[in-house]
Order: C-alpha cells, then sequence, then structure tokens
C-alpha cells in the first residue's frame, strides 16, 4: 500500500502564524502607499504650480512691470486695472495694482485668463479687470489651466456633484471672509461631497481644512502651500 504524506497539525499552525504576522505587517504598509502616491501627487503639482506662478511673475518683470496692457475706446488708453503677459503664447492676467489687499501688495502674479488683446477680454466675466478683488472660483481655475502645462483635470465647486467630482483630479474653492479671493485646490480622491473653503486667515494664511489633501495660493503674495490634512 501506498504511503500517504501530508501536513501535520502543528506545521498547519506555524504556516497560519507565519502568514498572520506577514499580515500584520505588511498590509499596513501597503495601504499607505495610497496615501504616499496621493501626497506624492499633491506634492508634485503644487511644485509646478509653484514654479509657473514664478515665471508668470518673472515675464511681468521682464516686461518693464506693465500697470496696463490693452487698448480700450477710441482714445486707446491702456486700461489701468488690466495686466497680462505672455507666456508660450497665453495671455495671462496679473494684477499690477498698488492696492494693498489681504495685507500683501501685488506684484505681477496670476490672476485670470485674458482671451485677447485687442478688447482684452477677461475669460471668466464680463468685467475687465485682472485685480485680486475680482478673484473667483472660475478665475482659480482659469489660472490653473494656464500656467501648467499638463493640468490634471480640475472643476470648480459650485454646481459639482459626487459624479463629477469622481471624473477629476481636483475641485477649486475660493475662500471667504478674510481668506477671500485666496484659491483653494482640493484633491478629489475619495471626496463624496464638494468641500468648503475656509473663511478665516491669520497673517495671509488661511485656517486648515480637516481630512482633505489640497493647496492653495494667495495672488496677492504669489505664495502657493500644500497641505497633507487627509485622514
Amino acid at each position: 500500500m501506498r504511503r500517504q504524506s501530508g501536513f501535520t497539525i502543528i506545521e498547519i499552525i506555524i504556516v497560519i502564524i507565519i502568514l498572520g504576522l506577514l499580515a500584520a505587517t505588511a498590509l499596513p504598509r501597503f495601504l499607505d502607499v495610497v496615501d504616499d502616491a496621493e501626497g506624492a501627487s499633491l506634492e508634485g503639482v503644487t511644485g509646478g504650480f509653484a514654479t509657473s506662478v514664478g515665471l508668470v511673475r518673472g515675464q511681468w518683470e521682464v516686461a518693464g512691470r506693465p500697470s496696463g496692457s490693452a487698448a480700450s475706446g477710441s482714445t486707446g488708453a491702456l486700461q489701468a486695472n488690466l495686466t497680462f503677459v505672455t507666456v508660450d503664447n497665453r495671455r495671462i492676467g496679473v494684477d499690477a495694482s498698488t492696492a494693498q489687499v489681504l495685507g500683501g501688495f501685488t506684484r505681477g502674479y496670476p490672476t485670470a485668463g485674458v482671451t485677447s488683446a485687442a478688447t482684452a477680454a477677461v475669460v471668466s466675466g464680463t468685467a475687465n479687470n485682472t485685480q485680486v478683488a475680482n478673484m473667483t472660483e472660475a478665475r482659480c481655475l482659469e489660472v490653473f489651466n494656464l500656467i501648467l502645462q499638463n493640468p490634471p483635470a480640475a472643476i470648480v465647486g459650485t454646481g459639482a456633484t459626487a459624479a463629477t467630482l469622481a471624473q477629476n483630479k481636483f475641485v477649486v474653492r475660493e475662500g471667504t471672509g478674510t481668506a477671500d479671493n485666496i484659491c483653494f485646490y482640493f484633491q478629489t480622491a475619495g471626496m463624496v461631497a464638494v468641500p468648503t473653503a475656509p473663511a478665516t486667515a491669520t497673517n495671509n494664511v488661511p485656517a486648515a481644512v480637516t481630512g482633505l489633501n489640497y493647496f492653495w495660493y494667495n495672488p496677492a503674495t504669489g505664495v502657493v502651500n500644500a497641505v497633507r490634512n487627509k485622514a
């Protein structure tokens, strides 16, 4: 008769213990991979955005710090409140006023998209004014799409749904209150509801939003900062 062979009870128990130890030590590492990937993606986009903000401001410096870029009306006078620079054949509106906004004086940081040098029409509205005080969600999105070479898919928060959030990498909001005119770019991974932007800021730094990864941009000072608060 053939002799049967197999694992003993002791051997099976030992294997189960080893698998349990591996699961206890390795599984958390695999779970952290997703968080690390989202964090790396956020920091990569934030770094590219900050670099592009610096390039736009540099172009404004190279252009001689203009405070008006487009002729208006029959006299052809420059519109003092509308300034844009051209970067890679893209017209990018900037604020070149000397008005103090959010505790800082604006100096050529991007604020909007401009469609035409002749008419100087701002993309997001009929008011041809690129000053920081006119920032909106739509203009925050314009800046995001204009200054990044290959921007991730993004939408404004107003009117967004769970379905549209899932189709985009970022949702854009504008701050309110003392954080008014600051742009917020929230990472949508795992998001089921549109977040609310902060309503307060201290020394130009907005209050933190818990449970989400995002970065914010202050067009009055040019500051760009990433925040990793996802639980």
